[in-house]
């Protein structure tokens, strides 16, 4: 998957960054090139006046271009003018892999953003779908290791203050403790967990076994010849 491109699709700033925003980071570090669309501003919730900046510093942290749906908190709807505006990014952006909400949530906001993008990736072979705290019934079987990766999502977090700062959903020892359930599922450190709708995975074909059995075979080196022996 190196140098592909990655599209993660959230309801509202900070909704990315923690469910898949190690994972992001990993895709950065990997070579991939890492857009994240913010459907809203997030007007609903606390710290409003600075939610655009927050998201801005965030996406800095962690490698990745940054856009805006322009639709408003509380109120999408996955009718066909949302599912335009995710196609429009996912089309500028050629996205080989799409992550977003899980379906199940009981955030509206949330399940407007899967069923839309749902529609919006249609084609697409890759689309994976990372919990929220709001998240109803999640069952993931695709897991990457972010271990390395973790306290970048911890600090891509802590740029969003006004979010860290009420709502324990957020807090570090929360993420770190949700990251280390799923490394244990996964039999790692520490996982971000998914689950599909598609997930196809492009293997370089190997090398034909003729060809592998020829690269392997070592060819003696002729004998040394004496001047005697030339003779």
């Amino acid at each position: 998957m190196a140098g592909k491109s990655v599209v993660a699709v959230g309801a509202h700033p900070d909704d990315i960054e923690l469910g898949c925003g190690a994972t992001l980071l990993a895709h950065a570090a990997a070579g991939d090139r890492v857009t994240m669309l913010v459907m809203t501003g997030g007007e609903s919730g606390p710290g409003t006046a600075n939610r655009h900046l927050e998201q801005r510093s965030a996406a800095a942290v962690l490698g990745a271009g940054l856009r805006w749906g322009g639709l408003v908190d509380c109120r999408m709807a996955a009718d066909s003018a949302t599912v335009q505006v995710i196609e429009q990014v996912l089309a500028e952006t050629s996205a080989d892999l799409v992550y977003v909400h899980a379906p199940e949530d009981s955030h509206q906001d949330h399940r407007a953003a899967a069923a839309a993008t749902l529609s919006a990736a249609r084609r697409l072979a890759r689309v994976l779908h990372y919990q929220s705290p709001s998240t109803l019934a999640f069952n993931p079987t695709v897991f990457v290791d972010v271990t390395a990766h973790l306290s970048g999502k911890l600090a891509a977090l802590a740029a969003h203050s006004s979010q860290v700062e009420n709502s324990p959903m957020v807090e570090p020892d929360a993420v770190q403790a949700s990251a280390r359930h799923w490394g244990a599922q996964a039999r790692i450190g520490y996982a971000e967990a998914f689950q599909p709708t598609r997930m196809v995975l492009d293997l370089a074909p190997a090398a034909p076994l003729v060809d592998r059995r020829r690269s392997s075979t070592r060819i003696a080196p002729a004998p040394h010849r004496t001047a005697a022996a030339a003779r």
